[in-house]
C-alpha cells in the first residue's frame, strides 16, 4: 500500500490539519512563486526583499508576472487586502499588511483595506456592536504597520455601503447562487447576507477602475485560505470589463501549540499571540509553545531539531529574525542541534517584547487619522 496522505481542510471559514502547501497549491490551481519572479520584484523595488517574500512565507500566486509586465511598461496597480473583525488581531495577521506596506512604499501605489464587519455578523454570530468595535480596533492595528495615509483608503463595510453598493449590485448579478454554494459549501440554512457577501468582498478589487473609468490592475496579498473568494472574483472580472486581480498567497503561521493555523476563533487562546495580550501572558505562551525539539538535551545535541514543525521557528521567520542571514544561521543551528529550544525561546522573547512596544505606540499614533480614510460616498454621482 502507498503512503496515506494526511488530510487537511483549507477554506475561507475553516483551516484544519497539517497543511501540505504544495499539494494545496496544486489543488487550487495556483502558480509557484519562483526565484525568477522574486528577482524581478527585487530589481523593480531596488531593495532587498522583506521576510514574507525572502523566507518563503509567500509561495504561490495568480498572474503576478503579468502584473509586473504592466507595471514595467508604465501601468500602475493598487493593493487590496482586508480583515473580518471577529476579535483582536494576532501577530500573524500583520504578515500580509507588512508586505502590503513594503510594496506600497517601494512601488508607490495606493492601498485599499476592507473591514468586513457585516460578514462577521453574518458568519460568526457576533452582535453588531461587537463587529463594529472590533472593526475599529483591528483597523488601528493594521494601520500601525506604517502605511502612507495619503495613499491608504479604507472600506468599513457597514459605513461604506453607499460607496460599495452601486458596484456590488453589478457584481452580484454576475454570480449565480450555484457558484457560491459550490465554492463555499454553504448549507441551505446559510443566511442570505453571507451569500451576498462575496459581491461585497469583490467590489474593492474593481473599485479604482470603476471610480476612474479605466482599467487599473489590482494585487491582493492574502492567506491561501482566501483564494476561493477571489477565484469567483477573477471569473467575473472580464464580463464586467475589469482586469482580473493578481494574487500573492501566503502560508498560515502555525499555532503556538502545534494545532493548525494561528486563528482568532476556534482554537485555545494559548495557541495564539494576540496583539492585546499583556507581556506576562506573551511570555507564558512562548515558554509553553510547541517546538520541533527532541525528548532530551542529549538527543537534540546529537540528532538536531526539526524547525519546519516548530511554532517558535515560524515566529522567527515572520519578522523577528532581523536579517535573512540571522534566520539562516538560526535554522542551521536548530537543525544541527547547536541551538536548544529553551535558548531559542529566551532569545526570541526580547524581540517580541520590543515588537509589542513599537506596535502599541504606532497604534496610538494612527488614531487621529484612521477614520478620515474611511470611504463613505460613491466616487461620482450615480
Amino acid at each position: 500500500m502507498g503512503e496515506q496522505k494526511e488530510e487537511f481542510v483549507v477554506t475561507p471559514y475553516e483551516v484544519r490539519g497539517r497543511i501540505d502547501y504544495e499539494r494545496l497549491r496544486i489543488q487550487f490551481g495556483t502558480q509557484e512563486l519562483t526565484s525568477e519572479l522574486l528577482a524581478r520584484i527585487r530589481s523593480i523595488a531596488g531593495s532587498e526583499l522583506p521576510p514574507g517574500l525572502a523566507r518563503g512565507i509567500y509561495y504561490s500566486h495568480r498572474d503576478l508576472g503579468q502584473l509586473l509586465d504592466l507595471y514595467e511598461k508604465g501601468t500602475p496597480f493598487f493593493l487590496y487586502s482586508g480583515r473580518g473583525p471577529s476579535g483582536p488581531l494576532h501577530v500573524s495577521h500583520l504578515v500580509s499588511f507588512e508586505l502590503c506596506r513594503w510594496i506600497q512604499e517601494k512601488f508607490r501605489v495606493p492601498m485599499y483595506i476592507q473591514i468586513t464587519d457585516d460578514e462577521k455578523f453574518w458568519a460568526r454570530g457576533l452582535s453588531r456592536e461587537e463587529t463594529v468595535r472590533w472593526g475599529l480596533e483591528n483597523l488601528y492595528d493594521i494601520l500601525s504597520v506604517g502605511f502612507d495615509p495619503e495613499r491608504t483608503h479604507v472600506f468599513f463595510d457597514s459605513r461604506s455601503i453607499a460607496a460599495l453598493y452601486p458596484l456590488a449590485i453589478r457584481i452580484a448579478q454576475k454570480i449565480p447562487y450555484s457558484t457560491v454554494k459550490a465554492v463555499f459549501g454553504f448549507p441551505p440554512s446559510t443566511n442570505i447576507g453571507l451569500v451576498f457577501y462575496t459581491a461585497l468582498q469583490t467590489a474593492p478589487s474593481f473599485y479604482p477602475s470603476w471610480a476612474e473609468g479605466r482599467s487599473i490592475p489590482c494585487l491582493i496579498p492574502c492567506g491561501i485560505d482566501q483564494d476561493p473568494h477571489f477565484r469567483v472574483t477573477r471569473d467575473i472580472a472580464e464580463g464586467l470589463g475589469y482586469p482580473k486581480p493578481a494574487l500573492l498567497h501566503s502560508r498560515m503561521v502555525p499555532g503556538l501549540l502545534g494545532e493548525g493555523a494561528m486563528s482568532t476563533t476556534g482554537h485555545r487562546d494559548d495557541n495564539v499571540l494576540f496583539l492585546n495580550d499583556p507581556i506576562p501572558v506573551v511570555r507564558r505562551k512562548i515558554r509553553h509553545a510547541f517546538t520541533g525539539g527532541r525528548s532530551t538535551v542529549e538527543e537534540q545535541r546529537r540528532e538536531g531539531a526539526t524547525p519546519e514543525i516548530c511554532s517558535i521557528w515560524a515566529l522567527w521567520r515572520t519578522r523577528f529574525a532581523e536579517t535573512d542571514e540571522e534566520f539562516r544561521t538560526l535554522t542551521e543551528n536548530c537543525r544541527s542541534g547547536a541551538l536548544l529550544c529553551g535558548d531559542c525561546k529566551s532569545a526570541l522573547l526580547p524581540k517580541i517584547e520590543a515588537f509589542y512596544e513599537r506596535q502599541r505606540a504606532a497604534r496610538e499614533s494612527v488614531r487621529d487619522w484612521a477614520e478620515s480614510r474611511i470611504i463613505t460616498t460613491p466616487p461620482r454621482p450615480l
